[in-house]
């Protein structure tokens, strides 16, 4: 019956939807029609490819292989373009939509691999230090996950407030270690035998926000000391903030779960055993909220 009344209201939407805009930001925001799911598994697969390709090629792999990854990496972000286009032509108020925070995130994901398009190709023999500045901002392309767990829904599925906590401390804890990684990385891996691929860097970053410090892999470079101190830093300060707030939310809905009113008074400060009112001694067994 629910999903009979789920589709009913689904062709609703649909039907008061007038124009070609209105399709268009319809489906893109939405995750109950089969389309709009479609959209939002082929949007979240593309971007574990992309994410996937940088750390790929972080490794000594052959030029062939990197030739294709850059194939790939330019036809992916060029459906990145497609899907901003669309979301800002869809969006009701389309300054609103540029300055907004996920609208920003999108525009990082795609600026890399459009400016070293846009570079001449003496760029790519002689300013190697210019690629590698530009290919260090690909990582921040790991923001675009925080799109699927801003509103009430994940996995397409309707989700509690906690849980909604809950997804945004997992994912705060993978962006910190995969953006410092990659920044570690960078800044390690001309100078330090010890950091030779993005593996090496995130095993350092792990143990080090740990703060476990088995010291096989050590910074080198003033640039790395830098960012250790910064991971370390962003560590202590956003995992323990993100889960005080899921142990914040926990606790309120257990206290409103267990919350007993006095129906003589009206006085709703009682301990959970209570069996009286403390103001007035009415039997708090008839108040019915327990």
């Amino acid at each position: 019956m629910n999903s009979l009344q789920s589709s009913a209201g689904q062709e609703k939407d649909r039907a008061r939807l007038q124009t070609f805009r209105e399709v268009v930001e319809f489906y893109m925001i939405d995750f109950k029609t089969p389309l709009g799911k479609g959209i939002d598994i082929t949007i979240i697969f593309l971007n574990l490819l992309l994410v996937a390709i940088f750390v790929i090629n972080t490794y000594n792999i052959s030029s062939s292989s990197k030739d294709l990854l850059w194939k790939l990496e330019i036809l992916i972000v060029a459906i990145f373009i497609v899907e901003y286009l669309l979301r800002l032509y869809g969006a009701p108020n389309r300054l609103s939509y540029v300055r907004d925070i996920y609208s920003i995130i999108d525009l990082v994901a795609i600026m890399p691999t459009l400016i070293l398009l846009a570079l001449p190709p003496s760029y790519f023999i002689y300013d190697i230090r210019v690629i590698q500045t530009i290919r260090v901002l690909a990582i921040f392309r790991i923001f675009r996950f925080l799109r699927f767990i801003s509103q009430n829904h994940l996995l397409f599925g309707t989700i509690s407030q906690g849980m909604i906590n809950v997804a945004q401390l997992v994912v705060s804890i993978i962006i910190i270690f995969f953006v410092y990684s990659g920044i570690f990385y960078f800044v390690e891996s001309p100078v330090n035998p010890d950091v030779q691929n993005f593996g090496d860097a995130f095993y350092f970053t792990v143990v080090a926000i740990s703060t476990v410090g088995f010291g096989d892999i050590v910074p080198i470079s003033d640039a790395g000391r830098f960012v250790t101190v910064a991971m370390i830093i962003s560590g202590i300060i956003i995992i323990p903030f993100q889960a005080a707030r899921i142990f914040r939310a926990w606790l309120m809905t257990e206290r409103e779960k267990r919350v007993q009113i006095c129906p003589g008074c009206g006085l709703d400060r009682h301990d959970m055993d209570a069996r009286y009112c403390k103001k007035c001694g009415q039997s708090l067994a008839d108040s019915g909220t327990d």
